[in-house]
């Protein structure tokens, strides 16, 4: 993958590790030339000085939440350390912020890797996470999307499991309850009421699919210039966690969290 230049003069002022460019939507470097001590299971990265990172942007396998086989958490966990562990690490990110954890939350880099440069797009094109994009951290979905196709495309990983499938709006079933899933189908309609987006994959919203949009989320949409009634008619693939409303519901956390398919 080739990139932009960034601000070059940033990268200088860092030091020799920062030589290579970093993607443009990564923001700005918060953390270079850091060391990572050790890669632990769901994306935590321990450094050298005891400070904690967080990959920005990726679900990794978990087979408990996800009710899945352990082999993908397992060879998700493995895959990390063998990127991340031993070696330097460049962190950026528009806002520094932390988890509920204490953990920073960025998009991390390996400088000197020219295979893997970039953690996040390197565990997804391996098929070992899912794009999760939150609110408040929507600059690279483009990148990390474009990342997750390659894996879903070639069934890497994750791929090759009936619980990670893409599921189509009516093959919800009750143990998808409370895990996050990736939903792909024709909108039959699309509505707004009291402040709330109801996006409907079929034709009875009492038991069918429905994707919703919270108040807060609808800000985000009128800030991107996007109104989810248009997505009526459209083939689109949502992703989050299953709830149950009626029928099962995912509540959609920001624009990108949408991809329009056809």
């Amino acid at each position: 993958m080739r990139w932009a230049v960034i601000a070059w003069a940033l990268a200088a002022a860092a030091g020799p590790a920062l030589a290579e460019p970093l993607p443009p939507c990564a923001g700005a470097i918060e953390l270079a030339d850091i060391r990572v001590a050790e890669a632990r299971p769901g994306g935590a990265l321990l450094l050298a000085d005891g400070r904690k990172l967080q990959l920005e942007g990726v679900i990794l396998p978990d087979a408990r939440s996800d009710r899945a086989p352990d082999i993908y958490a397992k060879e998700a966990a493995g895959a990390l350390s063998d990127l991340a562990r031993g070696r330097r690490i460049v962190a950026a990110a528009h806002s520094r912020l932390k988890d509920r954890y204490g953990r920073i939350e960025a998009q991390l880099f390996l400088p000197g890797n020219p295979d893997d440069p970039w953690l996040q797009v390197a565990m997804l094109r391996r098929g070992l996470g899912r794009v999760f994009i939150a609110p408040e951290r929507p600059e690279c979905a483009n990148e990390l999307y474009a990342a997750e196709r390659i894996a879903r495309a070639r069934r890497l990983g994750i791929w090759t499991s009936r619980a990670y499938a893409v599921r189509a709006p009516d093959g919800i079933d009750a143990h998808d309850r409370g895990t996050f899933q990736i939903v792909q189908g024709k909108v039959v309609s699309a509505a707004v009421k009291n402040g709330r987006a109801y996006i409907d994959f079929g034709a009875d919203w009492r038991s069918d699919f429905t994707a919703t949009i919270a108040p807060d989320g609808m800000k985000l949409f009128r800030k991107a210039g996007i109104d989810p009634r248009t997505y009526a008619g459209q083939i689109i693939r949502v992703r989050g966690w299953i709830d149950e409303y009626h029928g099962p519901e995912i509540e959609i956390a920001a624009p990108e969290d949408v991809e329009v398919v056809e």
